[in-house]
């Protein structure tokens, strides 16, 4: 996508060393627009872990990259096998909600375990991870045209007046390396003309709707207006929501959604006003292992400071502010479950089906997409 007209990713190989990942700094937007070098194991789990990146694809390509990262650790004293099988423990070990690390992790850990050199393992790991990140780019890519079908119908039955999207957090292409999961039906909506116009929330505690959404969609143009958490039920009880896209860390094999904590509060607010609500993921998000997502899918529990302070610009600093009693408990729940039963639909690279799992299982059956 677009940063002031020069196309970026989220995260890619330096052209000039190949020992070093670049990511943009999610840390530092929107206040500045800054980039961080990757150039070991340790670096690549302090900056998922640290949420420099976040987002499922991204953080599953950031796990891929790392253990490319780990073959350029190994030397003539290294059990290579043991070395790669900790950096994949480890790099697993950050984030556990998301599917998509600990998936993308494996699958290079997979290809490279039995190779015993160290140039063969690291240029086996390098390509897989960059495999791994035009898969989802694709994906995502995919994801926009399938979504774009349901904005265009909702335009249609609107003649022609905006569509109003409520999303929640940012499941946008910061967070999936390109083009993103939520966003990537607005994305070509607004790039075909149809008018339409996002809901942004705030997204506490680390308001990543606010920092992250709302600087990608202003880069594109897309017209958007920032919302507090709680302003969106009032929003589908006066008719001025269309839709509700949001992304996905983790979908059960029965359509459960694991997603940014609050997702479930704008589920709920959805149903009542019969208003759509679609998760947008890629299937690599899909964990087939999983059938009850309430009770079997983990969900992270982060630094309470993440609640008591919030973290904004002053005098040209980034600076954290607390905003409770200094003694004060707080809880930090990172996600929450969404049941299958609030969901109108999942939209995927591979189409858009209901969340039942007879219709999931269609999707990884399918031999044609």
């Amino acid at each position: 996508m677009l940063i002031d007209g020069k196309s970026y990713r989220s995260i890619w190989l330096d052209e000039n060393d190949n020992g070093i990942i670049r990511v943009i700094d999610q840390e530092k937007l929107p206040f500045v627009f800054g980039i961080r070098e990757l150039s070991s194991v340790e670096d690549v789990y302090n900056a998922i872990r640290e949420m420099t990146v976040r987002g499922a694809p991204l953080i599953g390509a950031a796990g891929a990259f790392g253990m490319y990262l780990a073959t350029l650790e190994i030397t003539s004293r290294t059990d290579i096998h043991d070395h790669l099988s900790n950096a994949a423990r480890y790099l697993s070990s950050c984030r556990p909600t998301a599917v998509n690390l600990s998936a993308a992790v494996n699958k290079v850990f997979r290809k490279i375990e039995n190779i015993t050199g160290r140039e063969e393992v690291s240029h086996t790991a390098l390509n897989a991870a960059l495999g791994i990140c035009e898969d989802e780019v694709e994906n995502c890519r995919k994801i926009g045209e399938h979504g774009l079908k349901i904005i265009e119908e909702i335009s249609a039955a609107k003649q022609g007046a905006p569509v109003n999207i409520l999303t929640h957090c940012n499941a946008g292409w910061l967070a999936c390396i390109d083009w993103g999961t939520a966003t990537a039906p607005v994305y070509l909506a607004h790039s075909m003309g149809i008018p339409v116009h996002v809901w942004v929330d705030e997204t506490r505690p680390r308001n990543q709707g606010s920092r992250l959404t709302a600087w990608e969609l202003g880069k594109q143009g897309v017209p958007y207006t920032l919302i507090s958490d709680n302003t969106g039920g009032h929003l589908m009880q006066k008719g001025m929501v269309d839709i509700v896209l949001v992304g996905s860390d983790r979908t059960s094999a029965s359509g459960d959604v694991a997603n940014k904590i609050g997702t479930y509060l704008k589920a709920l607010a959805a149903k009542d006003n019969k208003i759509p609500f679609y998760a947008a993921l890629p299937t690599s998000s899909i964990d087939l292992t999983v059938h009850d997502g309430l009770n079997e899918i983990p969900v992270e529990e982060r630094d309470p400071s993440e609640v008591t302070s919030v973290t904004g610009m002053s005098e040209g600093k980034l600076v954290s502010v607390t905003i409770c009693p200094l003694d004060a408990k707080a809880g930090n729940w990172g996600f929450d479950i969404t049941p299958a039963r609030l969901i109108t639909g999942l939209i995927t690279e591979k189409g858009v089906c209901r969340a039942k799992e007879s219709e999931i299982k269609k999707l990884f059956s399918d031999k044609s997409n």
